[in-house]
């Protein structure tokens, strides 16, 4: 009976482990910009995360889509409930006037593995 009993503890502290996990939740997805101008063309804006999960959130890597838009993240592990933020610094300068949508790819070891972030905004021609 003890057997049975012992098993059946370490079964539930087990499972109650392989459940446990890290999930990272943001406080928004996407930013705009709004409208700026070409001599002023560098624009930055931070995302703030929250570890949601019972496990310290890692980020592995911080991808964007192109060479213009250039993200920065937390590197330590992010204790649960606490916080921690990717920075994203756009470079408008040598790109065409208009509008532009750029995607930030996130890849932790939470839930969920992979967020798309994005940063979107009109630049407008510089006045002569």
């Amino acid at each position: 009976m003890k057997k049975l009993l012992l098993m059946a503890v370490m079964l539930v502290a087990g499972l109650t482990t392989t459940f446990a996990q890290a999930k990272i939740e943001f406080d928004k997805l996407t930013n705009n910009f709004g409208t700026f101008s070409e001599s002023t063309p560098v624009q930055k804006c931070t995302f703030t995360f929250t570890n949601k999960g019972d496990k310290p959130l890692i980020i592995n890597q911080a991808v964007a889509s192109c060479g213009c838009t250039v993200p920065t993240y937390t590197k330590t592990p992010i204790k649960p409930g606490e916080k921690g933020t990717i920075s994203v610094t756009y470079n408008g300068k040598g790109k065409f006037p208009g509008h532009f949508k750029k995607t930030i790819t996130i890849r932790t070891n939470g839930v969920p593995e992979m967020t798309r972030l994005y940063v979107e905004g009109v630049m407008e021609e510089a006045k002569k």
